[in-house]
C-alpha cells in the first residue's frame, strides 16, 4: 500500500529503533492498527513495513473521523521521542504542503505559525529549518534523524558564508600587524558568550594556515589579542607567523564578564617581533590600560591602535580581522 502525503510529514524510524519495533512484532504480534485513510497508510508505515519483512499480514483500521491531520500528529507527538528541531521540521513540511492533496480529498490550509503550533515549537525555528532547507539542503537529512540542531546547521551556513565573504589577503609588505583572532572555543562557547553567534570563528590550525608570513617584512611587529584560556594556544600562531613573543600589555575592560573559574575583566595584547624591530618613539607605556569596554561583542577601543601608531609612527600598518576601515591602516577581514 501507498503511504498517504500526510503520513510522509514524520521521518521514519531509525535503523536501531526499527529492528527492535519488528523484534517486539515477531514476539508479540501486531499490538497497534495500520490506520488507512481512503485507501493510503495514514499511520502506521513502519509496523506496516516491519509486518512485510517477517511475512506478517498487518491489521488495518479504516480512520473514520473528521481532521485526519491532527489524528496524525497526535499519534507521532505522543508515540515519538522527537527532539525540537525534529519537530520543527515536521511543521515546515505541514507548512510546505499544497492545499488539496492530490491522493484523496483532503483539504490543508496550514500556515507557519498554526504548524508550528501544532507540532509544539517555535516560529523561529521552523524559519530557521526552511533556511536551512533553501541554502543547505544537503543538512536536512541530519535535521531530520535528529543527528544535529537546526542553530548547529545555521552555525555551519553561517560560517560558509562568512567564509565566502571574506576577502583575498593583501600582496603587500608590512611592518606592523594588528591582529584580533577569532578564536574558536572548543568547549562550545567562550567566556564573553558564544562567538559563533557573532562571526565565523578559526581553530588554532585555521589560524596558523594564513599566509601571514608572506605579507611581513623581515623586519616587523605583531599585536596579537588573545583571551585567557587561548593563551598558550597563541604561541603556535605566532611562530607559524614567523614572530617571538616579547612582552604584552593588559587591557583592564572594568565590565566583569562571567569565566568558568573567575570573573574575567581583561584582556591580552601580545606583542611578538619578526627580526629586529624596536620601536620607533621614546615614550614608555604603561602595561596596564583601563578602558570600560562597549557592549559590543569583542569591539576593542581605538586607543590600541592609537597606541601602536605612537610606537610605530613610520611604519605601513595592516588590522587583520578587521570591522572597519581606519585611515592609515590597510584592512583585512569579512566583517569590513
Amino acid at each position: 500500500m501507498e503511504f498517504h502525503e500526510i503520513a510522509n510529514i514524520f521521518p521514519m524510524m531509525a535503523e536501531a529503533e526499527f529492528e527492535q519495533l519488528k523484534a517486539d512484532i515477531a514476539i508479540n504480534g501486531l499490538l497497534e492498527p495500520v490506520w488507512t485513510y481512503s485507501g493510503f497508510i495514514l499511520d502506521g508505515r513502519n509496523r506496516y513495513v516491519a509486518c512485510m519483512d517477517l511475512g506478517i499480514d498487518p491489521r488495518f483500521q479504516e480512520y473514520t473521523g473528521s481532521d485526519p491531520q491532527s489524528f496524525v500528529i497526535s499519534k507521532n507527538l505522543h508515540r515519538r521521542h522527537l527532539n525540537e528541531t525534529q519537530r520543527a521540521v515536521v511543521a515546515s513540511k505541514l507548512a510546505n504542503m499544497p492545499k488539496h492533496l492530490h491522493k484523496t480529498d483532503m483539504q490543508i490550509c496550514t500556515s507557519q505559525p498554526e504548524a508550528a503550533k501544532q507540532l509544539n515549537v517555535s516560529p523561529r525555528l521552523v524559519a530557521s529549518v526552511k533556511e536551512v532547507e533553501r541554502k543547505a539542503p544537503e543538512l536536512m537529512a541530519k535535521l531530520e534523524s535528529g543527528e544535529m540542531t537546526a542553530n548547529e546547521a545555521s552555525r555551519i551556513i553561517r560560517r560558509q558564508n562568512r567564509i565566502e565573504s571574506t576577502p583575498i589577503i593583501p600582496d603587500g609588505k608590512y611592518n606592523v600587524i594588528y591582529a584580533d583572532p577569532p578564536w574558536k572555543y572548543d568547549f562550545g562557547f567562550d567566556i564573553h558568550g558564544a562567538a559563533d553567534r557573532h562571526y565565523h570563528t578559526m581553530t588554532i590550525q585555521e589560524l596558523c594556515d594564513l599566509p601571514i608570513s608572506d605579507l611581513t617584512e623581515d623586519n616587523a611587529v605583531l599585536f596579537m589579542w588573545v583571551t585567557s584560556p587561548k593563551l598558550f594556544d597563541a604561541h603556535k600562531i605566532i611562530t607559524a607567523w614567523g614572530f617571538d613573543y616579547k612582552t604584552s600589555f593588559i587591557w583592564d575592560k572594568v565590565k566583569h564578564v562571567m569565566g568558568h573559574y573567575n570573573s574575567v575583566r581583561h584582556e591580552i595584547l601580545l606583542v611578538c617581533v619578526r627580526g629586529s624591530f624596536p620601536k620607533q618613539s621614546d615614550t614608555l607605556h604603561d602595561s596596564v590600560i583601563t578602558i570600560e569596554r562597549s557592549d559590543e561583542h569583542s569591539e576593542k577601543p581605538q586607543y590600541f591602535r592609537e597606541l601602536i601608531e605612537t610606537m610605530y609612527p613610520k611604519s605601513k600598518k595592516i588590522e587583520l580581522f578587521a570591522r572597519q576601515k581606519i585611515e592609515g591602516w590597510d584592512s583585512w577581514g569579512n566583517e569590513l
